[in-house]
């Protein structure tokens, strides 16, 4: 799945879980700094900003977990351990 389809998955699921949700429909701020639901157009304004964000957001968040991470680089191999003199004679007593 690529990025446009993902990102196309997820405004679809927004859009169904915005229509099956109560929220306000209409919402405005006073000059009190109060908010009040009953009014202009600022709430359907901001409300799909703020979903517009999310799903760009979510599309680029699963676009990056589905993308393979780079293996690993791998660690130098040991050296070999050195021998010593004595290890290394034979010894030919019995």
């Amino acid at each position: 799945m690529n990025k446009e389809q993902l990102a196309k998955m997820i405004a679809e699921k927004i859009d169904a879980a915005v229509q099956s949700s109560e929220h306000p429909k209409k919402f405005f701020i006073t000059e009190n700094g109060r908010g009040v639901v009953d009014g202009g157009d600022l709430y359907n304004a901001v409300f799909k900003d703020v979903l517009g964000v999310v799903s760009v957001a979510l599309a680029d968040i699963f676009a990056t977990l589905m993308t393979p991470a780079p293996a690993p680089a791998k660690a130098p191999a040991p050296a070999p351990a050195k021998t010593t003199e004595k290890s290394a004679r034979v010894s030919t007593k019995k």
